[in-house]
């Protein structure tokens, strides 16, 4: 007899929306329920590690799944447009935080920083992934901590595939440079 392959909530979430698409008489609201409860309580955790404040990051999720019922007609995988739309309103939080450290150090109101800390002891991967620029930070946390395919992060960011995988290669040697260093 052969084995029933199991599949996983991600699984079903995304089956649902191609399903209740293909019949007109099926209510949007329990295809976005089953969507939801697939998907919502792994995409607040993974935005939580990226921000470090469960409450904004239980925001950015709901921001997103907000952004996904506006687009519920031309969204195909639901959990690959969920962390790409997510990780992008992350990248946003990442800038409009930095622009605010700009702009309180020109009032003098910069926080005061102690001895630089010491790198052997204190870098992490994590560190070293947020030290990557916008373009190669994204595509690490969607392809890594998200787990989606370098084709449907190619898909969801407009870009090549070869681009994508480009960005992953030039991310790693950044990472193992800066990493090298702390051995």
């Amino acid at each position: 007899m052969p084995h029933a392959s199991r599949s996983t909530p991600e699984d079903r979430g995304d089956r649902v929306l191609r399903t209740a698409r293909a019949m007109d008489d099926a209510p949007p609201q329990a295809a976005l329920r089953e969507v939801y409860d697939a998907h919502y309580g792994r995409l607040a955790g993974w935005t939580g590690k990226l921000v470090g404040d469960p409450d904004l990051a239980h925001d950015l999720a709901t921001e997103a799944f907000v952004k996904l019922v506006r687009s519920w007609s031309t969204i195909d995988e639901p959990r690959a447009w969920l962390y790409a739309t997510t990780a992008n309103l992350v990248r946003d939080h990442w800038r409009r935080r930095g622009r605010e450290q700009t702009a309180y150090g020109k009032v003098g109101l910069a926080q005061e920083s102690a001895a630089p800390p010491d790198l052997a002891t204190r870098l992490t991967v994590r560190d070293a992934v947020l030290a990557l620029p916008d373009r190669l930070r994204v595509v690490v946390l969607l392809h890594y901590f998200a787990d989606l395919t370098v084709a449907q992060i190619a898909t969801h960011l407009g870009k090549a595939e070869g681009t994508v995988k480009r960005d992953l290669f030039d991310a790693r040697h950044r990472m193992a440079l800066l990493l090298e260093g702390v051995r």
